[in-house]
């Protein structure tokens, strides 16, 4: 079987899925006891002014007929526009998504790069020392609270040491020579080929980075683990050994990429997470990502951004498990023999 049919099949399944989110959030955002027109024409508005942006709105129809209209809209890439700034929702959300992606992206690489090993070396001394304390280590990750830990990392990092930036995503007198292409700050300095400003962009990036990368780190870590150690247990492993392969081998041939298949599942997801998760985190370090911009869409009720922001959110999740499905394939041939 083709990869473009497999992936043509979980595209035609994944897309009752978005259907179902986005016909689940619509409703549950016009349930609110909100007068939305009413916060349109604004409080000293007269109630025929209300009643015709209202009609204006389309908010006089029925919800179904309304969720309808939202997916016509929807397929054509029209989000609605934003009660608070005015811009339509899909303008302010390219805009603030690129932060939101390199910070969530940095973070997870960095969680990848500290969980992989810590992982192997845990199921290696199973029971032993070095294994206690990598266990204590993704235990106190997965414990602390995202808040306390950027705070702390800042007073380290920043109040004491005064190392790192505290906030923002790059000196404000580099940023002004780079230009936009991507939108990824580290990706735009190495195209223009700026290494003071990528530098800068690199240290603006650590401590949110390093934030998200120790809260989900611990469930990378403990789940490579379990899978490492059911893996140095099969019959396959004990055969490999007996044939004298090297421990390097074995270890990283044959043992990491099956344990790395439930792995890649929580990875993917993990991903959806912090893209849209991180507002807190955003807040903190003065972050200019869609964690700030959902946060005062969420103050100021402006429902077409937070549809917005859920369709987006929505797709993510079914890109992730596409991705999640193909890297199954990759991994793990038989996977590709059962569709």
């Amino acid at each position: 079987m083709t990869y473009a049919l497999i992936i043509r099949r979980r595209l035609q399944s994944l897309c009752f899925v978005f259907f179902g989110v986005t016909f689940l959030t619509f409703v549950i955002a016009n349930l609110v006891p909100t007068d939305v027109a009413r916060m349109v024409a604004g409080n000293q508005a007269s109630q025929e002014t209300v009643d015709q942006v209202r009609r204006d709105l389309g908010l006089d129809k029925p919800v179904l007929h309304r969720y309808v209209l939202y997916i016509g809209r929807l397929v054509q890439g029209d989000l609605g526009t934003s009660i608070r700034t005015g811009n339509p929702v899909l303008s302010d959300l390219t805009t603030f998504l690129p932060a939101t992606l390199e910070l969530a992206l940095f973070g997870l690489t960095l969680s990848v790069l500290i969980a992989i090993p810590l992982g192997v070396a845990a199921a290696v001394y199973r029971g032993r020392m070095p294994d206690h304390l990598i266990r204590l280590v993704g235990v106190s990750g997965i414990s602390m609270p995202a808040f306390w830990l950027a705070l702390l990392l800042l007073y380290v990092f920043y109040g004491t040491l005064d190392v790192l930036p505290a906030g923002g995503r790059m000196d404000a007198a580099l940023a002004a020579t780079i230009p936009a292409v991507t939108g990824l700050m580290t990706v735009d300095t190495l195209i223009a080929g700026d290494a003071a400003a990528f530098w800068s962009a690199l240290r603006h990036l650590l401590l949110p980075g390093a934030t998200l990368a120790i809260i989900t780190m611990g469930g990378g870590m403990r789940l490579i683990r379990a899978s490492m150690i059911e893996a140095l247990e099969a019959d396959y492993i004990v055969t490999a050994r007996a044939n004298g392969l090297s421990e390097f081998r074995i270890l990283f041939g044959h043992a990491l990429p099956n344990a790395l298949i439930p792995f890649v599942t929580a990875l993917a997801l993990t991903l959806g997470d912090l893209l849209a998760g991180s507002v807190v985190i955003e807040a903190i370090f003065g972050w200019p990502g869609m964690g700030s911009y959902i946060l005062s869409a969420a103050l100021s009720l402006d429902f077409p951004a937070i549809m917005g922001f859920t369709v987006l959110v929505a797709s993510i999740y079914v890109l992730a498990n596409l991705l999640v499905d193909l890297s199954y394939m990759v991994l793990n041939p038989r996977v590709r023999q059962m569709e």
